[in-house]
C-alpha cells in the first residue's frame, strides 16, 4: 500500500488496497527463526546418512514458505470507508471482517528495525471485543504515511462524533506534551536499573562459547586475573595483593550489570514521548522497534507508582496505568512514566483524574499476622539447617542464617502494608525494598471479595480483594488482615459508590 489511506468517496464503493509489497521482504526476514523448525528434519536425514538431501530439502522448505507468504499477501486486501475498515483475508477459507470506527478503541503503530528501514509499519486496531488478541485486527505492513493517514482518519471521525455529543460550551482538550525522556535521563535510569538478566546471559554465553574462543578467560574468576598478571610479570605483586583480583572480578560484574540496564533502557525507551490528546494519552518510544500506542483516558482503571529503596532516596519513580486497553500485546499495564520525579508524574495523574494522597493522609496498617507465611518458611528452613548441622553438613549454618534473614524480611515487610480510604479512591501501599503505591478509584471496582480463614477468623480479621477490569501485571489489588468490621464497612461504601457512578 503506497497511497494514503484516506476514506474514498461514498459513491465510489469499496476501494480495495493491498499491503505494502515490502511485506514479502518481512516474510523472508521471518524465515530465519522459522527455519529452526527444520532442524529435526536435518537431524533425521543425518541419522539415516542421507546428507545429500539436506540442501535440496532446505531449499524446498524455503520455496514453500515464500510461496505461502506470497499467496497470503495476494489474498489479503482491505478498504477504508467513511466510517469503517473492511478486511478480507484467507487463502483457502476466506474471512470478511468489518470494523466500524466507533468500535475501535485504540490504533497503535509499530515499527521494527527492518520495517523502519523499509519505511513501513504495522497497524493494530483494538476493538475491545473480548477474547484476547484474536478478536482484534491488524495490518502487518503498510506504508508509514498511509498508517498515519489511517489513524488520522479514525481520530478525526471520533473527534467529530465526540464534539457532536458534547455540550456546545464544553472546552476542548488540546494535544500537549506531558512527559519526555532524553539521553541523559535514559542514562541515569539505566544506572538505577541494574540488570541481573545481563549477568545471566553473559555467563551463559561464556559457558556456551568457551570451547570456541581462542583463549580461556573468565572475567568473573579471580584466578584468571592472576594468570593475566603473570603474563605481564605482575604475579608477585598480585599474590601479595590478592584483593585486587577479587576487585577486578567484582568490577566486571558491576560493569556488565550496569551496562545491561543502560542498554535495555536505551533500546526500550529511546525517544520516549507521552502526549495528551483529545480523548487519549499517546506514547511513542523505542530505538530498534518503534511503537506508537494510544490509551483512552476513560478506560484507565488504576494508577500504580513503583520505585525502589535506592531510587526513592533520589526521588525517582515509575508510573503505570492499569487500563482496559492492552499495551501492544506485550504489557498488561501501560508504562507512561518509566523514570521520573513526583513533580513530573502529578500532571499525568491529573490527566486521568487520579491524584496522589495528600501529605496529611492518615494511613491504616494491616495486622502483623501478614508476616506469618514468611515466618513459617523461616522456621522450616531453620529446622532443616539444624538437621544438616547434626548430620555434619557444613552448609547447615548458612541455611539457618538464611532463615533468620527471611524472618527479618517478613517482619519488616509487614510494617509496610498500609492503606487509606481517600473518599473517591483507595490507596494501597506495600513493600520496602521495592515500594508500590496503588491508587484505585471506587468507580473502577466491579467486585470485592471479603476473605477469612482459620488464621484470620479467630483474630476478627479479613482480607479485601478488589476485582478491577483489565488486570495488573504487578499483582492483584488487596488489603490484607484488617478488622472484619472495617473491611465490611469499606466494602459496602466502595460498592455503593461504584453503583452510583
Amino acid at each position: 500500500m503506497t497511497d494514503a489511506a484516506a476514506p474514498p468517496a461514498a459513491e465510489a464503493g469499496p476501494h480495495w488496497l493491498r499491503l505494502h509489497p515490502a511485506t514479502l521482504a518481512l516474510s523472508i526476514a521471518k524465515l530465519g527463526p522459522r527455519s529452526l523448525n527444520f532442524l529435526p528434519a536435518i537431524a533425521a536425514l543425518g541419522v539415516t546418512g542421507n546428507w545429500a538431501y539436506i540442501v535440496p530439502a532446505f531449499l524446498l522448505f524455503l520455496l514453500f514458505s515464500l510461496l505461502a507468504a506470497w499467496l497470503h499477501w495476494l489474498r489479503f486486501r482491505f478498504a477504508v470507508g467513511a466510517d469503517e475498515v473492511v478486511i478480507e483475508s484467507g487463502v483457502l477459507a476466506r474471512q470478511h471482517r468489518t470494523i466500524p470506527f466507533d468500535r475501535i478503541q485504540d490504533v497503535s503503530i509499530e515499527q521494527g528495525l527492518i520495517a523502519r528501514a523499509l519505511g513501513i509499519a504495522k497497524v493494530e486496531f483494538e476493538t475491545g471485543a473480548g477474547g484476547g488478541k484474536d478478536h482484534d485486527a491488524s495490518l502487518d505492513a503498510v506504508g508509514l504515511d498511509a498508517a498515519e493517514a489511517l489513524r488520522g482518519a479514525i481520530r478525526a471521525h471520533r473527534s467529530e462524533r465526540a464534539a457532536a455529543l458534547a455540550p456546545a460550551d464544553a472546552p476542548g482538550a488540546e494535544d500537549r506534551l506531558l512527559f519526555a525522556m532524553g539521553a541523559r535521563r535514559l542514562l541515569i535510569a539505566g544506572l538505577f536499573n541494574f540488570s541481573l538478566a545481563a549477568l545471566a546471559v553473559f555467563g551463559a554465553a561464556m559457558q556456551f562459547f568457551d570451547n570456541l574462543l581462542p583463549f580461556d578467560f573468565n572475567i568473573f574468576n579471580p584466578v584468571d586475573w592472576i594468570d593475566v598478571a603473570e603474563a605481564y610479570g605482575l604475579d608477585a605483586w598480585l599474590v601479595a595483593h590478592r584483593w585486587v583480583a577479587g576487585l577486578g572480578a567484582a568490577i566486571s560484574l558491576l560493569f556488565i550489570g550496569f551496562a545491561g540496564g543502560v542498554a535495555t533502557m536505551f533500546f526500550t525507551n529511546w525517544g520516549f514521548r507521552l502526549t495528551r490528546e483529545t480523548r487519549a494519552l499517546r506514547r511513542t518510544r523505542g530505538l530498534t522497534t518503534r511503537t506508537d500506542v494510544a490509551m483512552p483516558v476513560r478506560r484507565v482503571q488504576a494508577a500504580i507508582l513503583v520505585t525502589g529503596w535506592l531510587r526513592e532516596r533520589f526521588g525517582w519513580h515509575e508510573l503505570r496505568l492499569q487500563s482496559l486497553a492492552s499495551d501492544g500485546g506485550k504489557e498488561r499495564d501501560h508504562q507512561v512514566v518509566p523514570f521520573g520525579t513526583l513533580r513530573e508524574i502529578d500532571p499525568v495523574l491529573a490527566t486521568v483524574a487520579i491524584d496522589r494522597p495528600p501529605g496529611e493522609t492518615r494511613w491504616e496498617r494491616s495486622h502483623h499476622i501478614v508476616a506469618l507465611g514468611g515466618l513459617l518458611g523461616a522456621v522450616i528452613a531453620a529446622f532443616g539447617g539444624a538437621v544438616a548441622i547434626a548430620l555434619g553438613e557444613p552448609l547447615g549454618s548458612l541455611t539457618i542464617a538464611a532463615a533468620v534473614l527471611v524472618a527479618l524480611v517478613a517482619l519488616v515487610g509487614a510494617r509496610f502494608r498500609l492503606w487509606a480510604d481517600l473518599g473517591d479512591r483507595v490507596a494501597i501501599r506495600r513493600g520496602w525494598w521495592k515500594p508500590k503505591l496503588t491508587l484505585l478509584p471506587h468507580a473502577s471496582v466491579q467486585s470485592i471479595d471479603l476473605r477469612t480463614d482459620f488464621v484470620l477468623r479467630p483474630l476478627g480479621l479479613a482480607t479485601l480483594v478488589f476485582g478491577v477490569p483489565g488486570g495488573s501485571a504487578l499483582g492483584s489489588h488487596a488489603i490484607p488482615a484488617i478488622p472484619a468490621g472495617v473491611a465490611q464497612a469499606l466494602r459496602t461504601r466502595i460498592l455503593a459508590a461504584g453503583g452510583a457512578a
